[in-house]
Formats: C-alpha cells, sequence, structure tokens
C-alpha cells in the first residue's frame, strides 16, 4: 500500500489575511475609540491637548509601523505583509488628518489669517503643516490605480517621501514639548533604526 504524499518542506500554510485586516482595523481604531471613551467618560482638563497629543502620536506610530513593513518582509521573508502596508498607511493619514482638523478647528476656529500668523512664527507649526501636506499625495496615489497611471517607478519615487514626512513629524513633535523631549527621541531612535536597516538592505542589493 503507497504510503500518503507528504507536500513538500516548502509548502508553507497561507496566512490568515482577512482575520489580520480585521484586526489590523480594529487595533488601528481602538485609539481612536478610547479617545472617544476618554473624552465623553473622563475628566479631561484640557480635552484640545488630548485630542492632539493623541492624533499626532498615534498618526506617527502608524506611519513608523507602514515604515517597518519592508524591513521586517526582507529579515523575515513574509512578503503577505505587504497587503497591510497600504490601510495602515491611510490609518496614519487618518489620525494626520484629525490632528490637523484639531488645529485648525479648536485653536484657530478656521481663521485663515491666525493659522497663517501661527505657521510664519512656529517652526513646529511649520515643519507639521509641511509634513501633512505631503501626506495627501501619498493617500491620494495609494491605490493600484495610480500606481498604474503614475508607472511603478514614478510612484515609488514619490511614496519615497513618507521618510522626510517622517522626520519631519518626528521634529514638529520635538520643537513642540521642547522640554520633556523623551517620547519625541525614542521615535527619532526608531526612525534613524529604520533608516540604517533601509541603507544596509540597500547595500546589499
Amino acid at each position: 500500500m503507497a504510503s500518503p504524499s507528504l507536500p513538500p518542506p516548502s509548502a508553507k500554510r497561507k496566512p490568515p489575511i482577512r482575520t489580520l485586516k480585521v484586526l489590523t482595523w480594529i487595533g488601528a481604531l481602538a485609539p481612536l475609540a478610547l479617545l472617544g471613551y476618554e473624552l465623553l467618560f473622563s475628566f479631561v482638563v484640557d480635552p484640545v491637548e488630548l485630542i492632539q497629543h493623541r492624533t499626532g502620536t498615534t498618526a506617527l506610530i502608524l506611519l513608523f509601523i507602514t515604515l517597518a513593513n519592508t524591513p521586517i518582509r526582507r529579515i523575515t521573508g513574509l512578503n503577505w505583509m505587504v497587503k497591510f502596508r497600504r490601510p495602515i498607511g491611510l490609518f496614519a493619514f487618518l489620525y494626520s488628518t484629525l490632528h490637523a482638523f484639531s488645529y485648525f478647528v479648536f485653536d484657530h476656529s478656521l481663521n485663515i489669517s491666525e493659522i497663517w500668523e501661527d505657521v510664519v512664527e512656529h517652526p513646529w507649526v511649520l515643519v507639521g503643516f509641511l509634513a501633512f501636506l505631503l501626506l495627501i499625495p501619498l493617500a491620494v496615489t495609494s491605490t493600484g490605480g495610480w500606481i498604474r497611471r503614475m508607472g511603478g517607478k514614478r510612484w515609488n519615487v514619490l511614496h519615497k517621501l513618507v521618510y522626510p514626512i517622517a522626520l519631519l513629524g518626528v521634529l514638529h513633535f520635538y520643537w513642540l514639548v521642547k522640554v520633556d523631549a523623551v517620547e519625541p527621541i525614542i521615535y527619532a531612535s526608531i526612525l534613524g533604526a529604520l533608516l540604517v536597516l533601509r541603507f544596509v538592505f540597500r547595500k546589499a542589493s
């Protein structure tokens, strides 16, 4: 009697992509749900500051997770992880938009002249505003249709802006807090490590 055939050793079990995508959505929206809960059911001394800090740091964390996608794939060989880069990047843009919206509305009541004066006078506002503006074309062109329209090479060049955007985000955070700079320094260290990995992989290829 012939023995049952076994799958080749190289055969790998496919990851549960759909389940992981659901978990990605839950994880990305959890900070927003927690923020809403705190605003509704907790005593918050300065709700505007809480909104701006929470949305800003969440946007930065999600942006860093997006940047970490490629080196993790290169190290582990888990190429299916590329499917999560776009949704996480779009969630980073969502939180960046909420961060900018809270600044425009709560701090300046959509007064354009006040906003412009703040941008000119304060460097942390300028770099934060610039980072947000640079994120917009990346979010708009994140679909497969835009990759086909632009061509892969031009699309890749455009989306490399994510690195200076992350740098501007860290600089914005550092200049904003000034005194207690531990958190932005941690983010800067993580960004530095990601840039080193990118350089190493480019040299290796």
